[in-house]
């Protein structure tokens, strides 16, 4: 069905940049990247798939079951996106809040052309009917002019959809749902956005990506939609019978003082209220992965490690399950999303109580972005850090969030928020310069 080419690039990062500008005259382009972090769970350094010879869109009824169906039938990569809506086809929940990014709920094509980078090599996999494009298109890549010809406004003004005082309320609010035991823990986020704001997508990626350096950095362009995306998460991955779930809970500012730097990520591993979210959240993706593993099968491999990125510290846990070879793929994905760590416990109440509480519709933030083999293994990403342009509504947000728990301060979540929030904001400022 596809033909295989093997590549060979002298200078990696070259050549990546000059596929992402040849890859913008694609109405679908996916771009995953993981910036050369090392991953016990990763099988490429990246992955770009472009062009999309057949796709599917759904909203919240029966979206899963349409993902399933389309899945099956392809059997082949497929890439795409799962919003964090899609809740509502899960369980008997609602979004009813603004939305002003207007994202299809849920989006996969199987792309025309992909490319699959390791070291020095890259795979080369076109679909028959284009493999005579391939000669063609390496000599496109190798002499692209980068020339991103669109440019940005010359101000963007960003807005707070909740106000710090509405926030301390809201948080207060959920602490008391917190103290009545209505829930454990619940996942608070407010969105930042700009009206009448135009953009350029791709010299926004590369700045975002060149300061935060994350494991899981993301470019996707479904037409005139973008996702621009900084995630150091990684929701849920299937290699052969096995699957891992890698959420985060505990976040902590970096410092330019290497003895301070170490001494903040100390402070976090040794943070009880850092470490209970993130227990607790751990306890209920184990409960998820349940609903499909084999009896006896989940285990945590990793407990509250913390790891260093570019702009913060971060508390990871890692819990592996094998499943039976005919559970579905799609099946094990439905079974746990939303993904925890964006939830709470117990997730359902949670899930309510956040919907009642923010001001904006979630959408693809904190979604899901990753892809299908053709043998059925998957690999997504949480969509967090994280910017969202619609080009033709030139509509920009991007939306933080943080765990509340009974031991939280609402001054100190709110200046979390602003700690994850800070790449977002200077890359847009960057911007109007």
């Amino acid at each position: 069905m596809r033909t295989k080419y093997i590549y060979n690039i002298e200078n990696p990062e070259s050549f990546k940049q000059n596929i992402l500008f040849w890859s913008q005259q694609f109405g679908e382009v996916v771009w995953l990247d993981s910036n050369n972090y090392q991953q016990a769970y990763s099988n490429y350094d990246a992955v770009l798939a472009v062009d999309a010879n057949s796709s599917i869109h759904s909203n919240y009824n029966q979206a899963f079951d349409n993902l399933k169906q389309y899945q099956t039938k392809c059997k082949d990569w497929i890439f795409g996106y799962l919003t964090y809506d899609l809740k509502n086809d899960v369980e008997n929940l609602q979004s009813q809040n603004f939305d002003g990014l207007q994202f299809p709920e849920l989006y996969f094509f199987q792309p025309k052309k992909l490319f699959l980078f390791k070291g020095n090599q890259v795979e080369i996999k076109y679909l028959k009917r284009v493999e005579n494009s391939l000669g063609k298109d390496l000599k496109a890549i190798q002499n692209i002019n980068q020339n991103l010809n669109e440019n940005s406004n010359n101000s963007i003004k960003i807005k707070l959809r909740i106000h710090k005082d509405a926030y301390f309320e809201k948080v207060n609010n959920m602490l008391a749902h917190i103290h009545r035991g209505d829930i454990y823990e619940a996942n608070f986020c407010q969105e930042f956005y700009a009206e009448d704001t135009i953009i350029n997508p791709l010299e926004t990626y590369f700045e975002l990506n060149r300061i935060s350096k994350p494991p899981f950095a993301t470019f996707l362009k479904v037409m005139d939609l973008y996702l621009i995306s900084a995630s150091p998460e990684r929701y849920l991955k299937k290699q052969g019978q096995t699957i891992i779930s890698q959420p985060i809970k505990g976040t902590a500012k970096r410092s330019l003082n290497s003895v301070e730097d170490e001494q903040l990520k100390m402070d976090l591993s040794e943070d009880e209220k850092e470490r209970s979210e993130n227990i607790m959240i751990l306890d209920l993706m184990r409960n998820d992965l349940s609903k499909t593993a084999i009896k006896g099968s989940v285990r945590v491999e990793e407990l509250c490690k913390v790891y260093t990125f570019h702009q913060v510290h971060q508390m990871i846990s890692t819990v592996s399950s094998k499943i039976d070879k005919n559970v579905h793929p799609v099946d094990v994905i439905r079974s746990t999303f939303p993904m925890g760590s964006m939830t709470g416990a117990p997730k359902i109440s949670a899930m309510k109580i956040i919907e009642h509480l923010e001001e904006t519709k979630r959408g693809l933030y904190s979604g899901a972005v990753g892809y299908f083999s053709p043998e059925g293994d998957f690999d997504f990403n949480v969509v967090i850090r994280s910017i969202l342009y619609n080009k033709t509504k030139k509509y920009i947000s991007y939306s933080v969030g943080g765990a509340i728990t009974a031991k939280s301060d609402p001054i100190k979540e709110y200046e979390e928020c602003l700690v994850k929030a800070k790449a977002m904001r200077e890359v847009l400022e960057h911007q109007s310069i």
